[in-house]
């Protein structure tokens, strides 16, 4: 007799095929049985508390580890609890499966316990999205989602699994398993047009680069820090590019930014796209000539007109790009020694004149204070995670992460609540770094219950809450168009004490009203090996300057 194996144990083994080591999941009838499979195949199931945790962790364990990410989920409300999860890799441009239930084939549109269309709603928001038809295509089509989320840029995939296609047992030879099938992703870009970027390179007097999280998602570091140094071009960095090249480095600014995208005679985008964070393009000085990378072709000159693309990836790029201008311009350091100095200038400027804030010992406390005093705790093994709006707006001016990947926010989509999940995904694949997220107490409330979930796997991170009792960004928003007289209407909290909670699930937590108390109670959190929460109670009525700077305001 033949030996069988079941849908969930296909799931499992095209799981294993792939790399995947862990699960995030939230339990339901519909999956149960690729939780069985995972366990004879040694991956970690991590039960979390909420579908859109579970989706968030996979999208940090895909951009912590370069490997795809994989939550499961069970049919209807489960799937659909995940969707912000998706959205949010989607946009983030990070490879992620989710696997969500459905009703057995047999019941197709009779009305099936928590029975929705779901690939209709997925569709949208992923690169590939399918229904498994049969238990022997399982397996298959498992390693076809797989493939879809890194064709060109990165992204989600979504299957739903029938459960009696999940449940029903087939003899192992009519499973087709696979194995080896991936090809290469990494597009060198056209010869041309490297030559063409050498060729800029060799003449610009005033260039700059723009590392975007393109360049984390390639694993392009070592040929970014290389360009910029061979060809002493002034670096700045977003997303999750940040701590390419370290701070202090002669190549690292990040404060001049705005001056440098008017100055510049060449300026070089590299992994972003032209979306509101960069003014759709607008900031960039119309009479400098601009390039993008991007290893996706329907994002370059999106929104705005540029003077060369070039698709593929970036670390490929780069290093021919710098390879093919190096003899080109033998005197780069000296012709460019100015216009590096001439940033730098502006940068000292702007550090000098916030530093009083950084340092203030203002009552209550000064968000800058917060911040600052983060900024000075971690090490080069600190992963950041940012989680929040105006609080965490403040941290992107201040906070500079001192090793490459060790940077975490949400991207583009914006969404609140990633952080606790970015936080278990980070440190249950890193257990040797330590891992800080900073919330805004809006952010923490959406998915701070699993904290236990942190608890319950013992994975220690040291979380901290601006707490100001408000959705500020969104308060400051609601004053400047409608008076103060209505600034509070429907985005003021309460004020929660999260050191007790942190307390009462089985974790440190701590207050602090107090700014000197700061650096103490981190360093505290630090010594005790467990999930943590240090409240810091920050002042109200302090606003970030890109809350106020922003346009749906005005």
């Amino acid at each position: 007799m033949s030996e069988t194996i079941s849908g969930g144990h296909l799931v499992a083994k095209a799981l294993k095929a792939e790399g995947v080591d862990v699960i995030y999941t939230l339990c339901g009838g519909h999956i149960i049985d690729i939780y069985d499979g995972c366990v004879d195949e040694g991956i970690e199931v991590i039960d979390v508390r909420h579908e859109q945790v579970a989706a968030h962790a996979a999208d940090g364990y895909a951009r912590i580890t370069g490997k795809p990410g994989c939550a499961v989920v069970t049919a209807g409300p489960g799937t659909t609890d995940a969707v912000t999860g998706v959205a949010n890799a989607f946009r983030a441009e990070s490879p992620m499966l989710l696997i969500g239930g459905q009703g057995a084939l047999s019941q197709h549109k009779m009305g099936s316990l928590q029975d929705l269309p779901h690939v209709d709603m997925m569709t949208p928001i992923t690169k590939f999205a399918a229904t498994v038809p049969s238990t022997e295509r399982v397996a298959d089509i498992v390693s076809m989602a797989f493939r879809e989320c890194f064709h060109g840029a990165p992204g989600p995939s979504f299957l739903e699994i029938p459960r009696d296609v999940l449940d029903a047992k087939i003899p192992v030879e009519k499973a087709r398993i696979p194995k080896n099938y991936r090809a290469s992703t990494r597009q060198a870009g056209d010869p041309e047009a490297i030559e063409r970027l050498a060729d800029l390179l060799a003449h610009a007097e005033k260039p700059c680069v723009l590392l975007g999280s393109q360049v984390w998602t390639c694993r392009a570091t070592d040929s970014a820090i290389d360009f910029v140094r061979s060809l002493n071009v002034p670096a700045y960095m977003n997303g999750s590019a940040r701590g390419t090249l370290p701070p202090g480095d002669p190549h690292h600014f990040q404060l001049s930014r705005r001056y440098a995208f008017t100055e510049a005679d060449l300026i070089i985008i590299v992994g972003t796209p032209f979306d509101f964070r960069m003014g759709y393009g607008k900031r960039l000085s119309p009479t400098a000539k601009v390039v993008q990378i991007d290893l996706d072709y329907r994002t370059v000159g999106k929104n705005r007109d540029i003077d060369l693309g070039i698709v593929g990836d970036a670390g490929l790029i780069l290093s021919a790009a710098a390879q093919a201008a190096s003899g080109r311009i033998d005197n780069a350091a000296a012709r460019r020694k100015e216009w590096l100095e001439e940033l730098r200038a502006v940068e000292i400027q702007a550090y000098d004149k916030r530093l009083p804030r950084q340092l203030s010992d203002a009552s209550p406390i000064d968000p800058y204070r917060l911040v600052h005093e983060i900024n000075e705790f971690l090490t080069e093994d600190s992963i950041y995670i940012g989680d929040g709006g105006d609080i965490v707006t403040f941290s992107g001016q201040v906070v500079q992460p001192k090793s490459p990947g060790h940077w975490m926010d949400p991207g583009p989509l914006g969404t609140l609540g990633v952080g606790m999940a970015f936080a278990m995904a980070a440190k249950q694949a890193r257990r040797d770094k330590e891992v800080l997220c900073l919330f805004g107490d809006g952010a923490f409330s959406l998915t701070g219950w699993d904290f236990e979930t942190m608890v319950r796997f013992d994975l220690p991170f040291i979380g901290v809450i601006g707490n100001n009792s408000s959705m500020n960004q969104i308060r400051y928003g609601q004053a400047a168009k409608y008076g103060e007289d209505r600034a509070r209407i429907g985005n003021t909290l309460g004020d929660i004490r999260y050191g007790d909670f942190a307390k009462l699930l089985g974790g440190h937590g701590e207050e602090v009203r107090d700014p000197a108390e700061i650096r103490p109670a981190l360093e505290r959190a630090r010594q005790s090996g467990k999930p943590s929460l240090i409240n810091v109670w920050v002042d109200p009525d302090v606003y970030a300057p890109g809350t106020m700077n922003q346009t749906m305001y005005k």
